[in-house]
């Protein structure tokens, strides 16, 4: 479900919400659906259960789960995230998008820039 990645400069607690973002985004994980706890996915990881919490709270803060006390960590209703995540990814566009053309970057550059790096992380 989730690797880790030691070599990654980025702290453990951001690559598991990171992946786990993914799985909720991508349908992976099921709305409503439960999350192993943060004792049974630090187990698994071999990491310290207040990272995993971290990773939880964060995402939480981000509106992709919420917490049943005594009951755990459930996914939100990915409709709505999953809207709002891609309002929020149009209006980054339309700022690169300008920004390209404001130095001179057309839009067919500007797509062969996005499939290079496309290309460069298969």
């Amino acid at each position: 479900m989730i690797f880790i990645d030691y070599k990654d400069t980025r702290p453990i607690y951001e690559q598991i919400t990171e992946k786990l973002k993914i799985l909720i985004l991508s349908g992976a994980l099921e709305s409503e659906s439960k999350l192993p706890s943060v004792r049974q996915l630090a187990m698994e990881l071999s990491l310290n259960p207040n990272t995993v919490q971290r990773a939880y709270a964060e995402l939480e803060r981000a509106g992709f789960i919420y917490t049943v006390k005594g009951r755990g960590n459930f996914v939100c209703e990915s409709h709505a995230l999953l809207e709002e995540k891609r309002q929020e990814l149009k209006k980054k566009c339309q700022e690169l998008l300008r920004e390209a053309k404001e130095v001179g970057i057309d839009r067919g550059e500007l797509m062969r820039y996005m499939e290079e790096i496309e290309d460069d992380r298969d």
